[in-house]
């Protein structure tokens, strides 16, 4: 791994300050606070769970205006019940995992103690004189690795399931809505792009984060890596299957056509033309997760999402390499104590596990 580039940086606090100017002028401030000790992809994620709460507090209408100019004071006179239904909210209505509201809590609770025991006013006191996270606990998660996968069994792709999701992105949801003119006509100018994404995501484990973040100048078509930015602040090339590099070509071959693009837009995956100017944007994080979501409940397997085709990368991948210390420095995962002994591994021997990975596998 390597230091995050200079230019890389920069693209993701331009990112990062794009959202930040959507929240009020205090989150601005604690955001700058604390550029030196966030990596720029946590800073990002902490933008994201801001806004989600700020939205949440206008749309119960505990303040009447806009998002930017909610006041402290609005904050400080938050009760331990609203902060519970807003926690609710998120498990029940946006379908949170526990582990996802307690990053989010934990987001929150980092502002909070900012606003309250770090940030001051000209006259010396602190832009909140009460804290209602401080009063709110993190959900207790005890379950030990046999009892999620266990959980996490039949809410992923196995077997021969891996190609038949792939090739209903490709072909088969265009087929089934064939008589609806709208979702077919949509699907048949974003099918190579959409089955890039879902093929990459299968064929190299890339987190949300990574795969919103990608540049054209990321892929190494010769080595059959991508530049990917991972927690920690650092780069990595990841090695990615055959069939996820020649589902990137074909989108390649049409990209630049179908969305209208000068060859100066480095965005990787991009949205459709939109409004009188046919504009195009980076595709966003939720924009991903709701595709990935359309053609999971088409398909007929609801539980799909982006983690869960992550989750299903590594489950392939385990099970065709059985060779845990490949598969943590593939996943990018810095915090797996027990595989610590087993992370000096050759960039050649990770490429080939991935190779193998195009490859029957008679235990399947």
């Amino acid at each position: 791994m390597i230091i995050l580039s200079q230019e890389n940086r920069q693209r993701y606090f331009e990112r990062i300050e794009e959202k930040s100017n959507q929240l009020p002028w205090y989150v601005v401030e604690y955001i700058d606070k604390r550029k030196r000790k966030l990596s720029p992809a946590s800073l990002l994620n902490y933008c994201h769970d801001y806004i989600i709460f700020f939205d949440w507090i206008l749309a119960e209408e505990i303040f009447k205006g806009d998002r930017k100019d909610i006041p402290l004071e609005i904050l400080e006179k938050l009760t331990k019940q609203q902060i519970e239904d807003f926690l609710s909210h998120l498990e029940f209505r946006l379908n949170n995992s526990k582990l996802t509201v307690n990053r989010k809590l934990s987001a929150l609770k980092s502002l909070f103690n900012y606003l309250q025991n770090i940030a001051e006013t000209s006259n010396l006191q602190p832009y909140l004189s009460r804290n209602v996270m401080a009063k709110i606990e993190l959900n207790n998660i005890n379950e030990d690795q046999e009892t999620l996968a266990n959980r996490m069994e039949g809410k992923i792709l196995r077997g021969d399931e891996y190609e038949q999701f792939r090739q209903f992105v490709a072909h088969d949801y265009g087929v089934i809505n064939k008589e609806n003119k709208k979702l077919y006509n949509f699907h048949v100018k974003n099918r190579e792009r959409d089955t890039a994404i879902v093929s990459l995501i299968l064929g190299s484990g890339l987190r949300l984060s990574e795969l919103v973040g990608l540049d054209i100048d990321d892929i190494d078509f010769q080595k059959n890596t991508v530049r990917v930015l991972r927690k920690g602040n650092k780069e990595q090339y990841v090695y990615i299957s055959d069939q996820a590099m020649l589902d990137l070509k074909d989108y390649l071959a049409v990209r630049n056509d179908r969305y209208n693009l000068t060859k100066t837009t480095k965005s990787l995956f991009v949205s459709a033309p939109m409004g009188p100017k046919g504009t195009t944007r980076r595709l966003t994080p939720r924009a991903i997760e709701k595709l990935v979501e359309k053609y999971a409940n088409a398909f007929g397997k609801s539980s799909l999402s982006v983690h869960k085709l992550r989750h299903s990368f590594a489950t392939r991948y385990h099970s065709a390499i059985n060779d845990v210390p490949k598969l943590r420095r593939q996943l990018g995962h810095s915090s797996i104590q027990t595989t610590m002994i087993y992370t000096h591994i050759k960039n050649d021997e990770l490429g080939a596990a991935v190779k193998k990975m195009d490859l029957p596998n008679e235990d399947e």
